[in-house]
């Protein structure tokens, strides 16, 4: 297996510039980078970067890599995980993956060469070679809000199942039959896990769930403008559109709006995962909310549990639907979720 010694004698440079080059430092010229990266790929070299992590040495700092720094529900988690980590001593490197699993993979490797002392990760997906040997080499690492089957690691979640079974209850008492789903991709957890409590909940309600009820989303706003205008061209459009996400939702709520379509007089919206702005759009949208301050805070303390020593626990949190007028209700039932502030 070839070591940074050979990248470095291929390349004509130091080991410190094959360094800089794969941390990316913008000291390096651009001659330099294209001989070392060409060097990288004729060796096959593989940064050990799960090696590199491995010390006796505590740095205080923890790294937490989110979904989308984009999106309100990973902001306010994101926040929620600093205040924490302050509390009890720690800093926070915090890397966007932007939903894509090769720049999830890039801020792993990133912030285990950092020497962080745990790994916060909300995964894209549920097959990263890089975090799945980062988990054997036994670096402390904590999945927040999605998981990866079958990796022994704590995780903190809510449980939406509940709450889309209110919602689609809720939606069947107002007189609503036609339901469809914006959902989440598959690779993901709460993506699969949202959509099957969605089918469940239909199920028990003896209401239909057509294929072409069933739209395929990103968790991103452009998928729920794209799946929504599919919606509305089928010849028999649903009644109600349930986006998996708050992105989506705003997405959907865009593509009915530049049909010169209104909600929820000539299509009902409601979405998964409430955010500030859902009380103030025109109608107010009802949505099912989680304990984002919660989940950061329980998440912190169950990875700092694992660094110092003690046993990390599992905690699983229960989202509750917030009825509002986005499907036509008369008024809503419910106050608005309120940003947590502690």
């Amino acid at each position: 297996m070839a070591s940074i010694k050979d990248v470095a004698a291929a390349a004509g440079v130091s080991v410190a510039t094959v360094s800089r080059v794969l941390n990316e430092h913008p000291s390096v010229s651009a001659d330099a980078r294209q001989r070392v990266m060409a060097a990288v790929q004729d060796l096959g070299y593989r940064p050990n970067a799960v090696a590199r992590s491995l010390r006796t040495d505590q740095t205080r700092t923890l790294g937490l890599v989110i979904s989308d720094v984009l999106n309100p529900y990973f902001t306010e988690l994101a926040r929620a995980v600093e205040e924490e980590a302050r509390a009890l001593g720690y800093s926070v490197i915090i890397g966007n993956a932007d939903e894509r699993p090769d720049l999830q993979d890039h801020h792993v490797r990133t912030l285990l060469d950092r020497r962080i002392d745990g790994l916060l990760v909300s995964p894209t997906d549920g097959g990263s070679p890089l975090m799945l040997d980062a988990v054997r080499a036994g670096t402390p690492m904590v999945f927040v809000d999605r998981w990866i089957p079958g990796v022994q690691v704590p995780v903190v979640r809510a449980d939406g199942r509940e709450a889309v079974r209110d919602l689609v209850a809720h939606l069947c008492r107002i007189g609503h039959r036609r339901l469809a789903i914006i959902a989440g991709p598959a690779a993901t957890t709460t993506g699969s896990e949202r959509v099957d409590a969605f089918r469940d909940a239909m199920a028990e309600h003896g209401l239909p769930l057509p294929d072409a009820y069933i739209g395929q989303g990103d968790f991103q706003a452009g998928s729920g403008r794209r799946v929504t205008e599919g919606f509305l061209d089928l010849p028999e459009p649903p009644e109600v559109i349930f986006a998996a996400d708050n992105l989506m939702a705003l997405g959907a709520l865009d593509a009915v709006r530049a049909r010169g379509l209104r909600v929820p007089d000539d299509i009902a919206l409601a979405a998964f995962d409430d955010i500030p702005w859902f009380v103030h759009t025109d109608p107010p949208v009802t949505a099912i909310a989680q304990p984002t301050g919660e989940l950061g805070r329980a998440a912190v303390r169950a990875l700092v549990d694992r660094i110092e020593g003690r046993p990390p626990a599992s905690v699983t949190f229960t989202a509750r639907l917030v009825v509002r007028r986005s499907c036509g209700e008369a008024a809503p039932s419910s106050s608005p979720v309120q940003r947590s502030t502690s």
